[in-house]
């Protein structure tokens, strides 16, 4: 289907290169863009802090219909795979890259309006999202253990006091097709606002199973709804209720014996996740004071299984095995939160105070079912945690440039793990996390801050080596197995100093950071590769604190508007890191070798051009070095450079656009393994396997609102 669009695409290119490009005498001026994820709503340019931010614009500029499509924006920022869509995330190369028996516990965290979805990436649907905040480096006083490198919140729609309704379509190659509405406006007048956002996602995916004949086996079918209440109750009271229901029915057939997009699986996998999740917050004005309390439930299924021999039966009879490996995880979650926030400044000591103080409370339940080939029953696990924290952050201005922040939070983490193997582990731990930072306002709308962060991650249990150890014979691997049983927090001292103007008279703006992360006890995943008798393999996971590591490097981003009609962008990031004293578990020492998902650069650039008449276009650019896709071996993904494009016309009421993502039909790698063979064809010689990200992609959108 739209097998011509790559040609259309050119042609519309060509011609709107003829269309001359207004020039007004008048200076334009940057918008003002709020980070909402901090404490207090704060200006980007104000922000002690290194944070990119994604508009509504740019997401629907982008087509971007998940995180994935628009991450790579952000400078030292990665991402992995090894599922329908991008799973886990990586900032400044800490993130993790997998999950199967053992239980999560996240280094980045993830927030939709509010509600915890850390370690669920894939649940980052874009659809009717006003912005994406990507919060580098430790943030263990804002949000604690699930966000020991980096935060990304996703800001949704919110109700508005006027009618409005928007309707969206959208199709592309490999039978891509999107259709969403949102409809906002008042339910009584000035007291109660709604908002309603519906949107399903189809596409076959870009995968061709040779065995069965078919194109859909790595398909994506996702629905999302979303709908917002917003009660003005009184003067000094606004009640917010948001409820979201995401439904992932997406298949997952990605690797083959080939490292191309033909597969050979007999059995291709699926990829599901089915949420329902409820926030409630209510914000109230008092004397010199502001309270805000959250509520949030969430329960969330996923369902991840996959054809482990990645082929069919037959396709080498004397060596072959057929196994198939599925995850069925059900995850509840309940947080609730209370926060004082001064609106008045307190004079003490010859400096005023604005401050915020807070209690938080998260509980989860995973319950965890392991259907998989090789097992004589069914394995069960339960891991539940409470978390229990108290924060606090004091910003003290000295002088009219020159301002103090010190915020502290210490976090009191019990966990309780058993299975059906009758193992049963409650490790319990107290973290603190917090950060000191100077401001420093020069002339001229230029901030120059610096300061050091505390982040931290918390202890845990390695399921699938407590699941493992009563059927393994080898007691030398047993006695390995049996020292690795759990593993302890990690910390991370982050040191950062930063540079933030305006210039230009407003035209030219620039955030620069550079920063340098100590790790300590780092956390790192390891895993033994035991042989079976069929020519198989038995894979056994673990988090080893075997570690130290520094990471170090810049971001530095650029948005520019010479003249009304064309704004430009340019971001950077720049990264080295490095294990110290680490031998992982094949024996090799990793020490001063670079930490995986660690490109040493990465990069976007673009423009947006306005040719008059309601007709725009924009080019976008961006790459990433080569890096290693695993600590457990030294196969590299390849660096990339991918260019994406767009043609439109856009009114008061319409928006009609052509564009393309990885014009150049580029290969990027998403997920790769390399310590183990699994082609009887070549009896299992040991080689590297890819997951490849998006191809290039045409499509058509149109909007209509009013």
């Amino acid at each position: 289907m739209l097998r011509t669009l790559p040609a259309l695409f050119s042609t519309a290119l060509m011609s709107s290169a003829l269309l001359s490009v207004p020039t007004l005498a008048q200076t334009p001026q940057l918008e003002e863009i709020l980070v909402t994820a901090e404490f207090r709503d704060i200006a980007l340019q104000s922000q002690v802090g290194s944070t990119t931010i994604i508009n509504e614009r740019e997401l629907r500029e982008r087509a971007a219909q998940h995180l994935e499509d628009i991450l790579n924006v952000a400078p030292n920022v990665n991402f992995a795979s090894g599922a329908s869509r991008a799973r886990f995330f990586q900032i400044r190369g800490v993130g993790e890259r997998s999950q199967f028996i053992e239980p999560l516990n996240p280094s980045i965290g993830v927030l939709v309006d509010g509600i915890d979805f850390s370690g669920l990436g894939t649940a980052g649907n874009l659809f009717d999202v006003d912005q994406v905040e990507v919060l580098r480096g430790p943030q263990g006083t804002l949000h604690g253990a699930n966000a020991l490198a980096g935060l990304i919140n996703i800001q949704t729609g919110s109700p508005q006091d006027t009618p409005g309704l928007r309707i969206e379509t959208m199709a592309a190659d490999y039978d891509t097709y999107s259709a969403g509405i949102v409809g906002t406006g008042p339910l009584i007048a000035d007291t109660l606002l709604y908002r309603l956002a519906i949107n399903s996602y189809q596409s076959d995916g870009f995968i061709e199973n040779r065995h069965l004949g078919r194109d859909n086996t790595n398909d994506r079918d996702e629905t999302m709804v979303r709908g917002k209440l917003r009660w003005l109750s009184g003067e000094n009271d606004t009640l917010d209720l948001v409820a979201m229901y995401a439904d992932l029915d997406n298949g997952y057939d990605a690797f083959s014996l080939d490292n191309n997009r033909n597969t050979l699986s007999d059995q291709p996998g699926q990829d599901t996740l089915e949420s329902h999740a409820v926030g409630l917050t209510w914000q109230r004005s008092l004397n010199n004071l502001q309270m805000e309390s959250k509520l949030t439930v969430a329960n969330t299924d996923t369902d991840y299984g996959y054809d482990e021999d990645w082929s069919f039966v037959g396709i080498a009879p004397a060596l072959e095995y057929s196994s198939f490996d599925r995850y069925r995880r059900e995850r509840d979650s309940v947080s609730a939160q209370v926060r004082l926030l001064s609106t008045t400044p307190f004079k003490a000591m010859d400096a005023t105070h604005d401050w915020v103080v807070g209690l938080y409370y998260l509980g989860e339940e995973e319950d965890l079912k392991r259907q998989y080939t090789y097992l004589s029953q069914d394995f069960r696990s339960r891991y539940d945690t409470d978390t229990v924290s108290a924060f606090a952050q004091f910003d003290t201005h000295l002088s009219d440039t020159l301002t103090v922040i010190s915020g502290l939070r210490i976090e009191r983490r019990e966990t309780d793990y058993s299975d059906n193997n009758r193992v049963a582990s409650d490790p319990a731990k107290n973290l603190w996390g917090g950060r000191l930072m100077l401001e420093y306002s020069l002339a001229d709308e230029a901030m120059l801050y610096g300061g050091v962060s505390r982040g931290y991650r918390a202890n845990g249990v390695n399921a699938g080596i407590l699941a493992t150890l009563e059927i393994v014979e080898d007691p030398e691997i047993a006695a390995q197995l049996r020292s690795q049983r759990f593993f302890d927090d990690e910390s991370l001292i982050n040191y950062e100093v930063g540079l933030k103007n305006t210039l230009l008279a407003g035209q030219l703006q620039s955030r620069l950071t550079v920063f340098y992360m100590d790790r300590e006890d780092q956390q790192v995943k390891g895993s033994l590769v035991i042989p079976r008798e069929d020519g198989s393999s038995n894979f056994i996971d673990y988090t080893s604190n075997a570690a130290d590591g520094n990471n170090y490097g810049l971001e530095w981003e650029l948005n520019w508007q010479p003249v009304d009609a064309l704004a430009l962008y340019a971001n950077l990031g720049l990264l080295e890191t490095e294990f110290e004293n680490y031998t992982n578990a094949s024996g090799e020492d990793l020490s001063g070798r670079d930490q995986a998902h660690a490109p040493s650069y990465q990069y976007a650039a673009g423009a947006r051009l306005m040719f008059g008449a309601g007709f725009y276009g924009r080019v976008d650019l961006e790459g990433k070095d080569s890096f290693y896709l695993s600590d457990r071996h030294s196969v590299e993904a390849p660096s990339q450079d991918l260019l994406h494009a767009r043609i439109g016309f856009s009114t008061q009421h319409w928006d009609l656009a052509l564009w393309g993502r990885n014009l150049t039909d580029e290969d990027t790698v998403v997920r790769g393994f390399g310590s183990f063979g699994n082609d009887p064809r070549k009896g299992y010689v040991t080689e590297p396997y890819f997951q490849y990200g998006e191809p290039r992609l045409v499509g058509i959108s149109a909007s209509y609102q009013f």
